[in-house]
Parts: C-alpha cells; structure tokens; sequence
C-alpha cells in the first residue's frame, strides 16, 4: 500500500486516465475528486461490498427457469 501525505489542491495520478485531488479537508473529513473514464467504475468501498453481496446471495439462490425464460420473453417484466 502506498500512503501519501497531501494539501487542498494537490493530486494523485493513476496511470494515464485517473487523476484523483484533495478538494476540501476538515478535520478528520478529506473530500477528495476522482477523474477516470466513463467506462470505469468508481465506487465507495461500502457500496462495492454490498454489490458484491448481493450478486454472491443471487448466485447461491435457487433458480426457476420458468420463470426466468417467462421474464425474457417479457422484456425482463414480470407478467
């Protein structure tokens, strides 16, 4: 892990596309701006824990492919 120490204004890059800046500081709050391309996901660590979760529940859940192959044919709406 790399650990910087940085001032309101100052930045970080990641490779050629990520540049991330100190916006604010106040107290023990840093706010901090993330510049990266469209295509790149850039997520809070507590919401990218909870996708994960949630996407490891549905994988572990039972399927019906009834209704599965009943929502394909409706668009992804259930009937």
């Amino acid at each position: 892990m790399l650990i910087l120490t940085r001032k309101v204004g100052d930045k970080i890059r990641i490779g050629n596309d990520i540049e991330i800046s100190v916006q604010d500081i106040k107290g023990r709050q840093v706010r901090i701006g993330i510049k990266a391309p469209r295509e790149l996901s850039v997520l809070r660590d507590e919401v990218f824990t909870r996708i994960r979760e949630e996407n490891i529940k549905a994988a572990r859940s039972p399927v019906d492919i009834g209704t599965l192959a009943r929502l394909n044919m409706n668009g992804g709406k259930k009937p």
